[in-house]
């Protein structure tokens, strides 16, 4: 039988055994580089990301959501090491608020905006000033990024009111939470046409590209990327240098995007 003395140490041990158990899990997350980038770079990023495993042998963990979830998600102090946002507004927004290190913010990617269909029905659409895009959709819905807050859905409704047809649309649109959960809208048939990025045509077989919005339609689409301010891993720079690279562009090209110096 365990005296007082044996029970204490017993316990002293069992509790430290514990809490390096937990700890040990978040010690070797938190030696990979965590990256905030938004859904329309999945495809593209988690091929890079594997590259980068390859070459460096470090490991890295994405997270992809609408850029608007993620700067707030970044504002709310969640850990992350990088921010990749598909628009400037909310790189701002993060850079604003003193959350990322300024000096290592660059724009890295451009993009353009489409009209999507399915791919079995599938017309061209010419799309210039006035087009008839509700009589396109009839009863159906316009899928796109939420126009007040998802980047891929303001580019979309900007070029709409450009072009003269957003007030004959408006009540037909199905806001997304991101421009990949529009593209599965019209993916899925629950909505015949909708407007994500050139880069997301590609990531699912099921849709078409109807249309292409003239670039003056819309501000130029950037992708800026930063390292976070309360980053403290050191492979951080490393990883954004290897982003940055000529060796990582054709990741990023091979999905549609195109590189900014």
């Amino acid at each position: 039988m365990f005296s007082r003395r044996q029970w204490v140490k017993f316990a002293v041990v069992a509790v430290s055994s514990a809490w390096l158990g937990a700890y040990a899990p978040a010690a070797m997350a938190a030696a990979k580089v965590t990256i905030f980038a938004a859904a329309s770079l999945k495809n593209a990023l988690d091929a890079a990301n594997a590259e980068w495993a390859k070459e460096s042998g470090k490991e890295t963990v994405a997270s992809y959501a609408a850029s608007s979830a993620l700067a707030k998600q970044i504002e709310g102090g969640a850990p992350a090491d990088i921010f990749i946002s598909a628009d400037l507004d909310w790189m701002d927004y993060v850079a604003k608020k003193n959350l990322v290190k300024s000096d290592t913010r660059a724009n890295l990617l451009g993009n353009s905006i489409v009209l999507v269909t399915a791919k079995d029905n599938a017309k061209p659409v010419d799309i210039k000033q006035g087009f008839d895009l509700a009589t396109l959709l009839g009863d159906g819905k316009l899928a796109m990024g939420e126009v007040k807050s998802v980047p891929a859905g303001k580019y979309g409704k900007t070029a709409l009111e450009k072009l003269g047809v957003w007030s004959s649309v408006e009540s037909k649109v199905a806001g997304a939470e991101s421009v990949r959960a529009a593209l599965a809208l019209v993916s899925r048939g629950e909505a015949p046409y909708g407007i994500v990025y050139q880069t997301d045509v590609s990531a699912d077989p099921g849709v078409a590209v109807a249309g292409t919005f003239p670039a003056d339609s819309h501000p130029p689409i950037i992708y800026p990327v930063a390292i976070l301010a309360e980053s403290k891993n050191a492979d951080a720079a490393a990883y954004l240098d290897f982003l940055k690279s000529d060796k990582a562009a054709h990741f990023f090209t091979d999905q549609g995007f195109t590189i900014l110096k």
